[in-house]
């Protein structure tokens, strides 16, 4: 089985400050560095590294190749992937002394896809497959219909929040996840609580309270795991990947919510995005008991 990703591909642009920019501030960076990021690219990157066949639906840049190739080395097939004349999407992520970060999108490519190649690569797909998208690309609601006309597993992850990209897609989801703040976001926008959403599967992540899993009307509470923080880049995307990597191995939900939060727990002890997202044995090694 396959998960098929329709996401984005950046180039992530790494500041570190003392604390993040008031208004009118200038301050100096200590540190900087150029990773692979994207919504998109990390969930693939930690999909294939949980253990999945992951399949990426997106485009670069001319500039974008190295990204590509980046993504190839940590096991995602990037067939999928076109190269096109807007440049690659990248992220200004400016990122303080607690681990707490502030992000500048610029889409490029991301937005630029079009709907036949995308029901191209879809064409490959079966009902034992699942369709993954985020709100960095364009044609989200298209490649959903696709995707849920061949039966498929029909996933969202609600970020970058905005309450009209995720009010498309929400009748043709089989699940939804977001964090808390995205949840309240999205109640005020539809006032429909997430045990009231028409989805079958919500998934909320709660930082460091851990993740509620509502499903017919009922919620199942996960307690976070305790580590130290040193930088939540990624973390969300990160257990996004691994949630649909261990339900795609056929895991109970609750098994594979488990395994996307010592994932994401994992995440967060780390500097960087898509290049440092664990793999399956770091994740095994870290919590083993």
């Amino acid at each position: 089985m396959t998960i098929y990703n329709l996401g984005s591909i950046n180039a992530d642009l790494f500041y570190s400050l003392p604390h993040l920019p008031l208004p009118g501030e200038t301050l100096a960076s200590t540190t900087f560095s150029r990773g692979l990021g994207g919504k998109g690219a990390n969930m693939s990157v930690a999909a294939a590294r949980a253990g999945a066949r992951c399949a990426h639906i997106g485009a670069v840049g001319p500039d974008g190749a190295w990204a590509v190739e980046r993504l190839t080395e940590y096991g995602v097939d990037t067939r999928p992937v076109v190269t096109l004349p807007e440049a690659t999407g990248h992220a200004l992520i400016l990122v303080d002394a607690a681990g707490e970060n502030s992000i500048v999108l610029y889409p490029g490519a991301n937005r630029a896809l079009s709907e036949t190649h995308i029901a191209d690569v879809l064409a490959q797909a079966t009902a034992a497959d699942t369709f993954l998208t985020q709100n960095e690309t364009n044609l989200q609601r298209e490649a959903a219909e696709i995707a849920a006309s061949k039966g498929m597993r029909v996933v969202y992850a609600a970020a970058p929040f905005d309450a009209d990209a995720v009010q498309a897609v929400l009748p043709l989801l089989n699940m939804l996840v977001l964090n808390e703040v995205e949840a309240q976001q999205l109640e005020q926008a539809t006032g429909l609580s997430p045990d009231k959403l028409p989805v079958a599967d919500v998934v909320m992540t709660l930082g460091a309270k851990g993740c509620r899993w509502f499903h017919d009307g009922q919620a199942q509470d996960f307690a976070a795991l305790k580590v130290t923080p040193v930088d939540t880049t990624g973390a969300g995307d990160t257990f996004t990947g691994y949630l649909l990597a261990g339900l795609d191995r056929g895991m109970p939900m609750a098994q594979a919510i488990a395994l996307a939060q010592k994932a994401g727990a994992l995440m967060v002890t780390r500097h960087g995005t898509a290049d440092v997202i664990p793999d399956l044995k770091d994740v095994q090694d870290a919590f083993r008991t």
